[in-house]
Formats: C-alpha cells, sequence, structure tokens
C-alpha cells in the first residue's frame, strides 16, 4: 500500500507533538488510580484501532474499494489513511502522558482482524463499529476521570472519534451521517465484551482488573430492519437455560431507557436508525441509558452493537454504491465507460458533469489505469445525481442495460458474493457478533 506524500507529511511532525504533549496537555502532576487505569484503557483501544486501519490497509488495494462499489477509491482510502493517522498518533499521546505520571503503557496486546478484512465490505461495516465503541467507551468513561484537565484531555479525543464515525457512515452508503443527536455512552465491561474477539493471545489489560460481560452475536442471515424477529448466540446462552425468561433490551442514543422486548420474540421496531446496543437480561426491566446507574445484576450478555440503517442519504450514495460505484468499476476494467466524476476522462469526449472538460491526459489503459477526482459543489452533485437517475430510467424503458452497470454484482452489494464473515446476499453483514443490519 503506497501512502501518499500528505500522510507521510503528517507521520513526519508527530513526533514533535507527542514530545510537546504532556507538557500541553497534562504537565507534571499527581495522578488518581482510577484515572491511570482510565487512559491505560483508552491506549489499548488506541492500539486496536491503529492496528485494524493498518492492516487494512496493508491489505486492500485501489481495486478492492472499486469492486466494493467506491465511486473514488481515492476518496475511501484518503479517509481510511487519516483516521489511521488520527489513532496513532491518540495512542502515542496517550503513552507520553502516561509516562508523564511515571507509568507504563500497556504494549504487550497482539490483535487480529482476520474475520474482519476477508473483504473491503465487510472491513468499512466493522470499521463502523470499531468507531462507535471507541465514541461509547470515552464517553463512559467520562464520569469516572477526577482530575479535569485529563477529562478535558480526553474529551478533545472523543470529538474526534465522533467525526470519524460520521465520515465511515457517509462511506457506507446507506447510513445516516449523523443518525442521532446523542451519542451511547459503554462502560469497560461493555467495551471488552465488543472488543474482546480482537485480543489475541495474552494482554497485560488484564492487570487493570477490568473484566468483560459475556460476548453477544446476532446470528440472523438474510435482509434484517424493522419487523424482523433477532436470535443470538452466546456462550452465556445454552441449553440449559429458560430462554423464556430472558429479555432482549435494544438501547439507542436518543432513548433514555432501552427497548424491552422478549428473547423469543425480539422484533426490531420501526423508528430505529443508526447504533444500538442489544443486552440479553434475565428480566424485563428496561435499562438506563445512564452508564453509571445502568443495572448489571440481572445481565445475562452483552451488549452486540448493530447499525439499523432505514435512513440512507445521498451523501452516502455519492461516496459509495449506486451508479456511481458501477461505473468505476466497470471503468477499471474496460477503461472506456464514462464515469460521473467529473475530473475523469471518457472515451467520448464528453462528461455528465456539463460545466467540465475532458483530460485528455488521463489514462484509460488497464495496465496503468489512474484515478483523479475534483472537489464539485452540491448544485453539480445533485446535476450528478438526477443524470444517473435518467440514464437508468431510460434504460429500464428501453429494456438494455445501463452502460454503467457492471457485469456482475460487486462483493458487498445485494446479489454479490457471500463469505461465512462476511456479507450476505441482502448486504448483512456479521463479523465477531459486529453487525450492520
Amino acid at each position: 500500500m503506497h501512502f501518499t506524500s500528505t500522510f507521510v507529511a503528517l507521520l513526519a511532525v508527530v513526533p514533535s507533538m507527542i514530545s510537546a504533549a504532556p507538557a500541553r496537555f497534562y504537565g507534571k502532576r499527581a495522578t488518581a488510580a482510577v484515572d491511570v487505569v482510565v487512559y491505560k484503557f483508552a491506549d489499548v483501544l488506541e492500539q486496536l484501532e491503529s492496528s485494524f486501519y493498518q492492516q487494512a490497509l496493508a491489505k486492500f488495494q485501489a481495486s478492492d474499494f472499486e469492486n466494493a462499489g467506491f465511486s473514488s477509491s481515492q476518496l475511501a482510502i484518503e479517509q481510511i489513511n487519516t483516521i489511521f493517522s488520527d489513532e496513532s498518533t491518540h495512542s502515542s499521546v496517550l503513552q507520553a502522558a502516561l509516562r508523564s505520571f511515571g507509568e507504563e503503557p500497556i504494549t504487550n496486546c497482539k490483535f487480529n482482524f482476520d474475520s474482519a478484512l476477508t473483504d473491503v465490505a465487510t472491513m468499512a461495516a466493522t470499521a463502523r463499529v470499531v468507531e462507535a465503541v471507541g465514541v461509547g467507551a470515552y464517553l463512559g468513561a467520562a464520569h469516572l476521570i477526577s482530575d479535569p484537565v485529563l477529562l478535558t484531555a480526553a474529551g478533545s479525543i472523543l470529538t474526534v472519534e465522533a467525526r470519524h464515525q460520521t465520515i465511515l457512515n457517509i462511506l457506507s452508503s446507506t447510513g445516516t451521517a449523523i443518525p442521532n443527536a446523542f451519542d451511547l455512552a459503554l462502560s469497560p465491561s461493555e467495551v471488552l465484551a465488543l472488543a474482546g474477539p480482537f485480543f489475541d493471545g495474552a494482554c497485560d489489560i488484564s492487570t487493570l482488573g477490568l473484566t468483560a460481560n459475556p460476548a453477544l452475536s446476532v446470528t440472523n442471515t438474510g435482509s434484517i430492519g424493522p419487523g424482523t424477529s433477532l436470535s443470538f448466540s452466546s456462550p452465556a446462552i445454552t441449553s440449559a437455560n429458560d430462554t423464556s425468561t430472558f429479555f432482549c433490551q435494544m438501547m439507542v442514543g436518543d432513548q433514555s431507557l432501552s427497548i424491552n422486548l422478549p428473547f423469543d420474540n425480539c422484533v426490531v421496531p420501526e423508528g430505529i436508525n443508526g447504533p444500538v446496543a442489544i443486552y440479553i437480561t434475565s428480566d424485563q426491566q428496561p435499562l438506563l441509558n445512564n452508564v453509571r446507574d445502568r443495572a448489571t445484576s440481572q445481565l445475562v450478555a452483552g451488549p452486540v452493537m448493530a447499525f439499523i440503517d432505514t435512513a440512507p442519504q445521498a451523501l452516502g450514495q455519492l461516496a459509495r454504491g449506486g451508479s456511481s460505484g458501477s461505473s468505476s468499476s466497470s471503468s477499471s476494467s474496460s477503461g472506456s465507460t464514462p464515469s460521473t466524476d467529473s475530473g475523469s476522462s471518457t472515451d467520448s469526449g464528453s462528461s455528465t458533469d456539463s460545466g467540465s472538460s475532458t483530460d485528455s491526459s488521463s489514462s484509460t489503459d488497464n495496465s496503468s489505469q489512474t484515478v483523479s477526482t475534483t472537489t464539485i459543489s452540491p448544485a453539480q452533485a445533485s446535476s450528478i445525481i438526477a443524470s444517473a437517475s435518467a440514464t437508468a430510467s431510460q434504460a429500464s424503458a428501453t429494456g438494455s442495460p445501463s452502460t454503467s452497470s457492471p457485469s456482475a454484482p460487486a462483493p458487498g452489494t445485494p446479489g454479490g458474493p457471500n463469505t461465512a464473515t462476511g456479507p450476505s446476499d441482502s448486504g448483512a453483514i456479521t463479523v465477531n457478533g459486529w453487525t450492520n443490519l
């Protein structure tokens, strides 16, 4: 994987940022034991996130993103590079802060993301959950930090994690950029239930005195959305359990209490959009959307984090999917299909954006295919979408396929290839219990 010159330049200035971090953000100070635990735990999670993106960037090439339906591989790779850089910097700064306290960070943890990196579609779906867990972890730890300076420093990371989440929601094509007015807060035990499957071998995180909730997975295959009855799997739920006494609790950011449903009739209700934390409990008392006071005594397993996308937006469809993604996929193989990117050349010498001219220097040779992009205005974007819709309607009316349609469905799209841990025919993706519904 080749990094851009901008990314390399950013890495070059990181050391100076790191060396200044303790003095700027933390200083020499007596640090409470709980603050040290929170910072060490946060650093391990940043290492997990950084390792995930590093492995993804090393594995997938531009053509993999094009085949997954991204309208521009450059757009996706650029954003993931930025997120990877942020997570790496977060970890380095947290470690510098810990050493300024006289503490050593935990650095022996290893991570295995094989099940999440089977293809770009699965990676992108998992990335959404990785960032949702990151946001929930920082938000859930806020009440634990005793030093207001350290709390503010942690908050400055939380806001960036939330920006990452928005970008990944957009890149999903089916997601809402900002699905809720409030985010979910997660306790360390809940975070470990979600992230635990990716830990590989020994890790000194056990020295922090944190325990993971029993893991939970959604086992449904096929299309899942409002009206779907969910089924689950967990080491804590066996044939010896009387599940008729269990309850399914769905927590969403905008509600003060969880949605309480019988375990054997856990049907996704209408009105949910975006991330949902799902728990299994042994009583029907709804859980508080208050991480400090949330009951744990009746918890059986979970949470599992799910995205239920019921309000896709045009912004996401521009970035991935629809005719834009098909066009990019086709042009990479034939070099002659018109592109909806106003900065890309076509063999006919015309552009879908009437205000743009073709670039005769852009290559259409299969051996040296290049991807060029330009910044477009909202009005231009609307024009592109309208043009693509008109082309699709005309093709439907004449019975002939659109020239931008790929010869076969792309991975991660309905009807596309399937894997044991990747996308299903309906587009639903499950990885280690993290589900894109």
